[in-house]
């Protein structure tokens, strides 16, 4: 997995200690489908997510991590949820949670492919034959495809 720099200096000075930090999750739509990319870690299909580097603005880290991690282009469209994501603890022992900004993205251009080592797969799927997914990826892909205008806050499920 590719580690931000700015996470691997604070990592040098807190250790495994638990990062509160911004992430992004982007929900590309094309038509009646939706991208999803099935993670190389933990082997689950999810929407791009990603971690916003210091000084980005959340809808562009979602740009940037749907063309690093599957080699498309995209437009924001909306803020979909907002949603504090339960503590993650990864296999070295690092933990992190995450203030999610989850995004209806609009598909430009690109075939999907696995493009950065995250993922090994990049695919669309059709919204009636979406493969299995966890409650939390399940509810930011509800609130992004549900059509709302407004942007839903969820609370912890802890």
């Amino acid at each position: 997995m590719a580690t931000p720099d700015f996470v691997l200096s604070l990592r040098e000075k807190i250790g495994t200690a638990s990062l509160w930090l911004a992430g992004v999750t982007a929900v590309v739509v094309r038509d009646d489908e939706t991208l999803l990319v099935r993670r190389a870690d933990t082997g689950a299909w999810t929407p791009v997510t990603g971690i916003v580097d210091p000084g980005e603005h959340p809808a562009d880290a979602a740009v940037r991590e749907t063309l690093e991690e599957a080699d498309l282009h995209v437009v924001p469209e909306r803020l979909a949820s907002i949603g504090v994501t339960d503590e993650v603890v990864y296999a070295n022992g690092d933990r992190a949670q995450y203030l999610d900004h989850t995004f209806v993205m609009r598909y430009v251009s690109g075939e999907p492919s696995p493009a950065d080592g995250e993922n090994t797969e990049a695919r669309w799927f059709r919204l009636d034959a979406l493969p299995p997914m966890g409650p939390d990826m399940l509810s930011r892909l509800d609130a992004a495809l549900a059509g709302e205008q407004a942007a839903r806050f969820g609370t912890s499920s802890s």
